[in-house]
């Protein structure tokens, strides 16, 4: 078991990691949070691709891999999570909120995602999100500076405040090419609707196809100048 370390101590780490560790490559990024956390590391995917659980797989055998099931996912992101369970060497770990659709439907009204999809987010996604981090010091998401501009100044290894943890992002220097080359030089398992126009994918009610010169971000709570969850604010 790893020792767990005080809020002070992992700040400091990830202060020091940050700037340590801004040249090295994803591998060498997850083998130091691998190497650091132990079994208090995991990763997160939202079952867009399996990238970074196939890069923490080979730092950690075993990994946690942590997705949470909002009750509004496509069909295709079941499937990608329960395929990356099959084929990878991980433990993926399926959070849900404390409510089904229909009792959060019964308490807000219906289509809450429509009215105020803050409110949906902070309880389909965040406030499982916390609860299901409690035993992890430090977790890894696969945010890239490129996505979209708040996402340009993401650390390879930060502080998360909020949470306080640490929050590895050992593909935040790469590219969507880079994204891509890795996928096809290695097998990796990736959502079927990135090739069915959607750029960027998340719940259902919320996610559409991008268009022609559009970010990959753009196709997300499209016409309510929403951008993030707020996993990563």
């Amino acid at each position: 078991m790893t020792a767990v370390r005080t809020a002070e101590d992992l700040e400091k780490l990830a202060e020091g990691a940050g700037r340590d560790l801004e040249e090295a490559s994803a591998p060498e990024i997850l083998q130091w949070a691998a190497e650091t956390f132990g079994d208090r590391f995991c990763v997160t995917s939202s079952m867009e691709d399996a990238v970074v659980a196939h890069l923490a797989s080979r730092a950690r055998p075993g990994v946690d891999v942590v997705f949470l099931d909002t009750g509004y996912h496509f069909p295709e992101t079941l499937g990608t999570r329960d395929a990356v369970d099959a084929v990878l060497d991980v433990n993926v770990v399926t959070l849900t909120p404390r409510q089904t659709v229909a009792q959060q439907d019964a308490q807000y009204g219906p289509k809450l995602h429509d009215r105020d999809p803050d409110l949906c987010c902070t309880l389909r996604k965040v406030q499982p999100l916390e609860a299901g981090l409690a035993g992890y010091d430090a977790w890894a998401t696969g945010l890239r500076r490129d996505e979209s501009p708040t996402r340009a100044g993401t650390p390879v290894v930060g502080w998360d405040p909020k949470r306080q943890k640490v929050k590895v992002s050992p593909i935040a220097r790469w590219s969507a090419d880079d994204v891509a080359q890795y996928v096809a030089a290695h097998g990796v398992l990736t959502n079927p609707l990135l090739d069915d126009g959607y750029a960027s994918v998340g719940c259902a009610p919320c996610t559409r196809r991008v268009l022609a010169g559009e970010d990959a971000r753009a196709g997300r709570w499209s016409g309510t100048g929403k951008t993030e969850c707020g996993l990563h604010l």
